[in-house]
């Protein structure tokens, strides 16, 4: 029996909604065909946007949506993607696939894809291949209101209102492909970049993010954090990103199969996968120095599995398939990112549609949602609650030493109508665990449960969408403060608990 426990009187943070948030890329089938499938195409859709996609999202409440890119953004120049569409400049992907990017979605359709969904918008600007002028310039663009030579663009373009972009990227993997440049190098184009993303009287201030670290290079949050906070500057940020993928083997060149794999390479996925929270300390560690009052969030605006992908398709687009084992990883990340709410401000997982860890997948007119989609849909009920103090009891589970992983992990909030949301996922491929929740000096009126499990392989497809699916848990019980259940194996349990 395992035992967990929570208080109900002991809160621990605020869990912005923006832990939920997702990635997209103009990167294989992403943006065209996923999302955007134009004004004429057959299959439904308004101003271009693919209908049953946004209405996903708007089931799944995607709080918050990052765009261009990715490494996409820092050789995008935005002015290519404004204006009538068979004017607009086309240009070879040399990312992603070597295939033309014909621009046709550009920031007025990011923006209108934005606010068919209902999310905040997240742009990322190009430091690796722009200019100041041209960062700037887009800013104005997309935020002012009065008389200006990229406001007056904007009304000529068909969209007279300013937009309210919440989020800014200054460049991205500027250690990498947005540059290569050293960490002090970028942090000082990062104080003069960010001087000319301006609020033109904005009522909500644009938040500027700072390229963070990719994954374990703790000296470049040092050195960027060292560079921005000197002279008595203060703090010149309002977030710094973090960029992880679990990879099973952890080898970039051959990754393994998303869908073909044992049990050695379910254990190492997963503990690759907690190597997330150590990534979290360790940032934050280094954060905590110049940042003790945590005004400045951990922004991990990319993380997710990464696998080699499908067989037959264009190894540029990066489309892999979806199975229990990523609805695990996604489980244990937003867990993990809820009990790191003090310093975890966002995520972003890659990508939104048709690439990497996606939530949805399309084919022509057909969309199915991922088993990720329902650990995402599962999970919503975090947003803009308050963390609440919880524990439970676990065990080391795995077939290797060096890969080990806890069977159990949990996280647990109260949201603004007093219900306590309780999320758990069980870590074991083959064996069910009895548990028992405690909930201290409170009585429990009411629980019910949702609960996503099959088979550690299972997916869903175009010709079988819903393989994978929620569905109600009926394996319940609640006597005074205490629950008990069995949680099957290869599972994601939401449990909602009314006191």
């Amino acid at each position: 029996m395992y035992k967990l426990y929570v208080n109900p009187n002991v809160k621990k943070g605020h869990i912005n909604k923006e832990l939920y948030g997702n990635f997209s890329e103009h990167l294989g089938r992403c943006i065209y065909e996923g999302l955007y499938v134009g004004e004429n195409s057959d299959i439904p859709n308004v101003n271009g946007m693919r209908t049953d996609v946004v209405e996903a999202l708007k089931e799944m409440k995607l709080p918050v949506l990052r765009w261009p890119g990715g490494c996409f953004a820092d050789e995008y120049h935005w002015k290519d993607g404004i204006g009538p569409k068979e004017t607009r400049k086309k240009m070879i992907n040399t990312h992603w696939g070597g295939v033309v990017e014909d621009n046709s979605f550009g920031t007025h359709e990011f923006m209108e894809l934005c606010r068919q969904i209902g999310c905040e918008t997240y742009i990322n600007g190009n430091v690796g291949s722009g200019t100041v002028q041209e960062m700037s310039e887009w800013v104005e663009y997309m935020t002012f209101k009065g008389v200006s030579p990229m406001a007056d663009l904007r009304k000529k373009n068909g969209h007279e209102e300013p937009w309210t972009v919440d989020y800014f990227g200054v460049g991205n993997e500027n250690w990498g492909c947005g540059g290569n440049m050293r960490p002090e190098y970028y942090g000082d184009l990062y104080r003069r970049y960010q001087t000319y993303i301006r609020n033109y009287g904005a009522v909500k201030p644009v938040k500027k993010i700072a390229c963070g670290a990719n994954a374990g290079d703790f000296h470049w949050t040092e050195k960027v954090l060292e560079t921005c906070f000197d002279h008595s500057s203060g703090c010149l940020m309002d977030g710094l990103s973090l960029h992880y993928y679990t990879i099973p083997n952890g080898r970039w060149e051959v990754k393994g199969s998303s869908t073909d794999f044992d049990e050695k390479s379910w254990y190492q996925t997963l503990s690759r996968t907690l190597y997330m929270e150590t990534l979290i300390k360790g940032h934050g560690a280094i954060m905590d120095k110049y940042d003790p009052d945590k005004k400045i969030g951990m922004m991990i605006d990319e993380w997710g599995t990464w696998y080699d992908v499908e067989p037959g398709t264009n190894p540029g687009f990066l489309y892999q398939q979806s199975t229990m084992r990523d609805a695990l990883v996604a489980g244990i990340n937003l867990n993990l990112f809820n009990k790191h709410c003090d310093r975890v401000k966002m995520a972003n997982i890659a990508q939104l549609v048709n690439v990497l860890q996606s939530v949805i997948l399309t084919e022509g007119p057909k969309m199915v949602k991922t088993p990720t989609y329902h650990v995402f849909n599962m999970y919503k009920f975090h947003q803009e609650g308050e963390l609440l103090d919880s524990h439970i009891d676990t065990e080391l589970i795995g077939v290797e030493d060096d890969f080990k992983v806890p069977n159990l992990t949990e996280s647990v909030s109260v949201a603004a109508d007093g219900k306590i949301h309780v999320t758990l996922t069980n870590l074991s491929c083959s064996e069910d665990y009895d548990i028992e929740g405690f909930f201290a000096e409170t009585d429990i009126k009411s629980v019910k449960a949702d609960i996503l499990t099959e088979e550690m392989h299972a997916h869903n497809t175009f010709d079988a969408p819903e393989t994978v699916k929620t569905a109600s848990f009926a394996g319940i019980k609640a006597t005074g403060n205490k629950l008990s259940f069995k949680m099957p194996k290869c599972s994601v349990m939401h449990i909602e608990v009314t006191v």
